[in-house]
């Protein structure tokens, strides 16, 4: 712990993952407006409108701020759900060999082969209501492979090791060992999986919303650089409508992306910089 937090890229990545869970919390108290409320369009930057309103008429700076609470949900989320199900598929299929990893491997390396971006746009395109729900199975279901891959492979090689031995001669149950033995050795990978998991979830879950793949009625930076699009906002030189939103999702995927190299580092300390 003491050597994560003495890391400038988990530092940089708390400060900015920190900064957003703080907006998320708080916008009732940041911004005066509902994301949702219509006013002239086009009106300047003043006190009433930090960077004034949109195209539609709504408060710039309110879909900013309200439009974090969904993103930063899904991409939490679906890397919980991700982070689950690779540690079933990876954990159980590594650790008990046999049939069992053959058959769990062949579902694996099939999700693999399968390109990722069709998949994830077909699936999302065949649901009528496209829920918060909806989005994270579809998420979970795309993104899960590339992590229990690496998980199976830290499993084989922790199977054979002495004290995993000992526990299996002494009689504890399969599971035992996995939960007690095997899971807290990979911490740092789960962690670091975690992460990336988030990452891809907040990349790919604005990318649908800016396709009209997601639930346009809610506030997020995808659905905003989404109407955006649809009304023409660059052509109407409304460049904040479009910058802002996509510059918010680089902040956060970065975090995400500097938080998953930092436990990387942590825990191989082969790969930590002079």
């Amino acid at each position: 712990m003491n050597a994560f937090l003495h890391n400038r890229r988990a530092m940089a990545g708390l400060a900015i993952l920190a900064f957003f869970s703080l907006l998320a919390i708080f916008a009732p108290l940041i911004v005066p407006y509902s994301p949702n409320d219509v006013f002239s369009p086009f009106l300047p930057k003043s006190s009433q409108h930090l960077l004034g309103t949109t195209i539609t008429g709504l408060d710039l700076f309110s879909q900013i701020v309200y439009g974090v609470r969904d993103t930063l949900l899904i991409g939490v989320l679906t890397g919980a759900f991700i982070s689950v199900v690779q540690l079933f598929m990876g954990v159980f299929s590594g650790y008990v060999g046999g049939a069992v990893d053959g058959v769990l491997s062949t579902i694996t390396n099939v999700f693999l082969v399968l390109p990722g971006l069709p998949l994830l746009i077909i699936i999302t395109a065949y649901f009528t209501q496209k829920t918060d729900p909806v989005i994270i199975g579809v998420l979970v279901l795309t993104g899960w492979a590339w992590g229990a891959r690496v998980l199976r492979a830290q499993a084989i090689s922790l199977r054979d090791r002495p004290f995993v031995e000992a526990a299996r001669m002494s009689g504890e149950r399969s599971w035992r060992i996995v939960v007690f033995n095997v899971v807290p050795n990979m911490f740092g990978i789960l962690v670091a999986n975690f992460f990336g998991a988030a990452l891809f979830a907040v990349l790919f879950f604005s990318f649908l919303q800016f396709l009209g793949l997601g639930n346009i009625n809610e506030v997020s930076w995808g659905t905003m650089l989404y109407v955006g699009q649809n009304n023409f906002a660059l052509q109407a030189h409304e460049y904040l409508y479009t910058v802002l939103p996509g510059l918010c999702i680089l902040l956060l995927g970065t975090s995400f992306g500097l938080l998953n190299f930092a436990v990387d580092e942590v825990a191989d300390p082969r790969l930590r910089r002079n």
